[in-house]
């Protein structure tokens, strides 16, 4: 998928909103223990629930790989159910040599078809460049993220002056364009945004920690939108665990509506 299709749903659906497929057999409804696929089960119903309020998936492929050879036939299904118009990411955090970044890239852009996958920047441009070579995939790189750990090295202030972050986006920005790369950062860290788009201006940032993590959608937006949106909201447990019971999926629904709806707001 190609920016101007993305920033296509996002116009038709007055929405930025990605919905995170962390799906964990030991949270999902009981009674869908009884089916053959538990995973897929649960996220075919709700990818049906949130369809209409979302513009993007992204399975965290963690949850999948724990569960060996099923957790990946589970996921083959699951993008293969998610519509086209929908951008899909894979949440891998990737990032190696060269020749085994390649292999990375081949697994979810060809094996999976995915549209994206999730960098970690530490191996150097060798490492990203394999996510940057096909047209209509992105390389989603780690910047800024939510977790406390983000402070034992993400704000660590080089000789430069700037902090390792800042050098981060600086560097990778080099790499590839606002076309095939976009930017993890996390939506308690809003008050860094600003300084953020002064680096990258026209990148999509994918944001992660509104609602459970305590990130507040008005900051996110106040500081990281720009002219084209350039922002993919992620919300998982809100959404996918609004209920764990026979409702779950109209409460995913219910749930999804409302990040829609807050959404639209800020781009009218």
């Amino acid at each position: 998928m190609n920016k101007q299709q993305l920033l296509d749903q996002i116009r038709l659906k007055k929405s930025f909103l990605c919905v995170g497929l962390d799906t964990d057999l030991a949270k999902i409804p009981s009674f869908l223990l009884d089916f053959e696929d538990p995973i897929f089960e649960f996220n075919k119903r709700i990818i049906d629930a949130t369809k209409d309020y979302c513009v993007a998936y992204k399975p965290n492929i963690a949850f999948y790989e724990a569960m060996g050879a099923k957790g990946w036939e589970s996921l083959a299904k699951t993008i293969d159910y998610i519509p086209n118009e929908i951008f899909t990411i894979a949440d891998a955090k990737r990032g190696d040599i060269g020749n085994t970044s390649a292999m990375y890239a081949k697994t979810f852009f060809e094996t999976y078809n995915f549209d994206s996958v999730t960098i970690a920047p530490y191996m150097g441009s060798d490492s990203v460049q394999p996510f940057l070579n096909q047209e209509g995939k992105w390389a989603i790189v780690l910047a800024l993220t939510s977790n406390q750990g983000a402070y034992d090295f993400q704000f660590e202030e080089l000789k430069s002056g700037e902090k390792l972050f800042e050098k981060v986006l600086k560097t990778t920005s080099r790499w590839g364009s606002d076309e095939n790369m976009m930017y993890v950062v996390g939506a308690t860290k809003a008050e860094s945004l600003a300084e953020i788009r002064k680096i990258i201006p026209n990148h999509f940032l994918l944001v992660p920690g509104v609602g459970a993590q305590g990130g507040s959608l008005e900051e996110v937006c106040k500081h990281g939108l720009n002219e084209e949106v350039g922002l993919l909201i992620n919300s998982s447990r809100g959404i996918i665990y609004a209920s764990n019971g026979e409702d779950f999926a109209e409460a995913a629904t219910a749930a999804a509506r409302k990040n829609q709806e807050e959404m639209a707001v800020f781009l009218s």
